[in-house]
Formats: C-alpha cells, structure tokens, sequence
C-alpha cells in the first residue's frame, strides 16, 4: 500500500494492519524527509493516548495528518510502532 499527499509518497508498504478501516504502515516505511513533529495529543478509550506527526511537502504544510500510538493498551498492541493517516493523505 502506499500512503501520498500532494502527489508525494509519504510511506509505502506491503506490511499493513487495518483498525477501525484505518490502514497502519510500520514507521520505517516513512520517508522522513516529509514528517515533522506536532505536539497535538488525542485519547482512545481502547487504543490509549495518540501522537501526531505533520506532513511537509513542496512547501505545503498538512498539520496532524498522521497519528501513532506510542504506547498503545494492551489490546491495541497490534498498532504499535505503525503510523496511520488522514487529512487528504490518499492510502491505497
């Protein structure tokens, strides 16, 4: 799978887990060149608390449109170390 914002590969993937329709990629699959650090914060009630990462490309700034769980509950372990999307970021 592959994840692109403003016609940009932001990661890319053949190890995939799906939660709740969103699709997760490993965090080495991230081309790094484009993520910047975002200090917005949001909970799950079952995943734990989420990070958030933002997205530079060209110049254009996509603010929080990657989220990750550091350290994901218990039942949630499948997430961890996986980045997920939104914000106009296609995964396909």
């Amino acid at each position: 799978m592959k994840a692109t914002w403003n016609n940009t590969l932001i990661a890319e993937s053949d190890d995939i887990v799906t939660v709740e329709g969103n699709s997760y990629f490993p965090e080495s699959a991230l081309k790094r060149e484009f993520i910047t650090f975002s200090n917005h914060k949001t909970s799950c009630a079952w995943k734990g608390q989420a990070s958030y990462y933002s997205l530079i490309v060209n110049g254009d700034l996509n603010i929080d449109a990657a989220w990750y769980y550091p350290d994901p509950k218990p039942e949630a372990e499948a997430v961890r170390g996986r980045v997920a999307f939104w914000k106009g970021v296609k995964v396909e």
